[in-house]
């Protein structure tokens, strides 16, 4: 577990430190309360990336995919059973990082026994700061 506190605009250390941790294929479940920063962080992580096209939460398409390699998902309005029917568990076999905002203890479940890198970056709002707390797995 790594914990780094940061003010948002300080967040770039953050996906300094993401880049060094993560491997080239991963989930990473964003967690934290609505405005916490999920999205600011996955912008961030776009940024770096070189990728210059808008990012913002995709709560009604359920994922955009930002360049090669990166995709993001806001499950905030779907459940566990019709995220599975829809097939869209398919979408993590792409090589890439996964950003999933509003996740189920069913689907993290379900990832971590198939076999995925999954990795946990919890956001906790510390007045002008964040504290952002990364861990690997449940």
């Amino acid at each position: 577990m790594k914990e780094i506190i940061a003010p948002l605009e300080g967040i770039d250390a953050v996906v300094v430190y993401l880049k060094e941790l993560l491997p080239e294929h991963a989930i990473i479940f964003l967690q934290g309360d609505l405005a916490s920063g999920k999205t600011t962080l996955t912008q961030a992580i776009s940024r770096s990336c070189g990728i210059d096209s808008a990012v913002t939460s995709p709560t009604f398409a359920l994922q955009q995919c930002y360049g090669e390699g990166l995709y993001h998902y806001d499950l905030y309005r779907i459940e566990h059973s019709e995220f599975m029917e829809l097939g869209l568990f398919e979408e993590f076999e792409k090589k890439g990082w996964h950003l999933i905002e509003w996740a189920s203890e069913e689907l993290r479940a379900f990832l971590d026994g198939a076999g995925y890198e999954c990795y946990r970056v919890k956001i906790d709002p510390l007045g002008d700061q964040r504290k952002y707390t990364i861990t690997k797995g449940e």
